[in-house]
């Protein structure tokens, strides 16, 4: 039987906190270490502006989230320290409509997208092929023009 959190409040709520605990806290990464090394490489932005991880948050910020090919766009609703459940956090975010939209349009186009495997004729290399692969590799052209 399944329990009615929504009644219950977010525990660890408070009115700020930095950029990399909320995400982890929000589980849009499974580490603050992994959110923390996005945010310096510039794959979150707030308000518009790439931030730093250590950028106090507030909720009714908007941030945007950018994994892999897609970029989410999320409006922060709480802060929270605590790294609850699921459920608890996704109550932490809303995801604008437009995100959604892309969302939705990137997974169809995944799905209609050719399989990647379909493409290999034959397989795997064998042994003897990747030797022969490896030979070629040694005797090619731009290591003889030395």
């Amino acid at each position: 039987m399944k329990q009615d959190t929504s009644a219950r409040p977010l525990p660890g709520l408070t009115d700020r906190l930095r950029l990399d605990k909320w995400l982890w806290a929000a589980r849009f990464y499974k580490t603050r270490g992994l959110a923390a090394d996005d945010i310096d490489k510039g794959r979150i932005q707030v308000n518009g502006q790439v931030a730093k991880a250590s950028r106090e948050l507030r909720g009714g910020e908007t941030v945007d989230i950018r994994q892999g090919a897609l970029t989410r766009t999320v409006v922060v609703k709480a802060v929270s320290t605590v790294r609850g459940p699921a459920v608890q956090a996704q109550m932490l975010y809303e995801e604008t409509a437009e995100s959604l939209l892309r969302r939705s349009e990137h997974t169809e186009r995944r799905r209609l997208s050719a399989e990647p495997a379909e493409s290999i004729e034959q397989g795997r290399p064998t042994k003897r092929d990747r030797r022969q692969l490896a030979d070629w590799q040694r005797w090619s052209a731009s290591v003889d023009e030395r």
